[in-house]
């Protein structure tokens, strides 16, 4: 396994910019969501992690929540398809047809944006405010076994504070997932 020295972008900072593809075949980028919506949640994620597959369900749920307020999420795959062909582009596009995804889900094919939002593990939440800081980055809630357990759902709870022009309570926890293997 690499380990690649992140930035590890700190909360109340501007968050890395980015001009990536995505499995529409579309190229987007940061700042146009910013311009569009009035936060966006970055999901470091993958093909492959027994934990993303856990999460699916919940996190399309926080999008079809927070949409109608001008939220948006956007799946990120910074993984290393020289070690894990699982995660290349093309299975990207079929996992996001198996999930349904109801998000974008784009394609860092060089790491550089995970490790400048310094991700370390799947899934890892970051949520951007309209004016592009970050306000929130960890763990997307503490029962990533149990969707249906009660427990501190903290990306949720970031986000709805953000929207009621409150104090994120809990801006920042440790990443429960799969460690990105990082390209040589």
């Amino acid at each position: 396994m690499n380990l690649l020295q992140t930035i590890d972008t700190p909360i109340g900072s501007y968050a890395p910019d980015f001009e990536l593809p995505g499995i529409d075949d579309q190229v987007h980028h940061l700042r146009r969501y910013l311009e569009k919506f009035q936060a966006v949640g970055v999901i470091s994620m993958c093909n492959h992690c027994p934990y993303v597959e856990g999460y699916v369900d919940r996190l399309k749920n926080i999008q079809a929540e927070f949409a109608p307020k001008g939220f948006t999420l956007i799946g990120l795959n910074g993984s290393n398809v020289d070690r894990e062909t699982k995660s290349s582009f093309e299975n990207m596009k079929a996992f996001a047809l198996r999930h349904e995804l109801n998000f974008p889900y784009l394609w860092d094919s060089t790491q550089d944006v995970t490790g400048s939002f310094g991700a370390t593990k799947t899934p890892t939440a970051f949520l951007i405010d309209s004016n592009g800081i970050v306000r929130y980055k960890g763990k997307i809630d503490d029962h990533p076994q149990d969707p249906l357990s009660a427990g501190e759902d903290y990306f949720r709870t970031a986000i709805a504070s953000l929207f009621l022009g409150e104090e994120i309570d809990i801006p920042q926890t440790e990443a429960i997932g799969t460690t990105l293997i990082w390209r040589n």
